[in-house]
């Protein structure tokens, strides 16, 4: 899930699946793609500190890239979208999946 232009729409239909698909709470994996830079691997696993979270990092082949999913009981699809917002805020550079 690569954040569109329009990422308010994008958000509203993602926030209507969420709803649709799960009961809350409930568990939910992010994927986010970043350069394989240390500090930027850190900001992620600092927003997702103290949520009980279980984070999972593998560098791509080359090493250039770095994939971080982050296991995480979340109350609402709100909550779900606040961490997406947060991390595309934050990290420079990340792609959400």
């Amino acid at each position: 899930m690569s954040t569109p232009p329009n990422s308010e729409e994008f958000y509203k239909k993602l926030k209507e699946q969420l709803y649709d698909t799960a009961k809350w709470p409930s568990e939910y994996l992010y994927k986010f793609i970043v350069n394989s830079d240390p500090s930027k691997i850190i900001q992620i696993e600092d927003i997702f500190n103290n949520l009980g979270a279980v984070i999972n990092t593998k560098e791509s082949k080359n090493g250039k890239y770095t994939s971080v999913s982050i296991n995480v009981t979340m109350e609402n699809p709100e909550t779900v979208i606040a961490k997406y917002k947060e991390v595309t805020e934050n990290v420079e550079g990340v792609i959400s999946l």
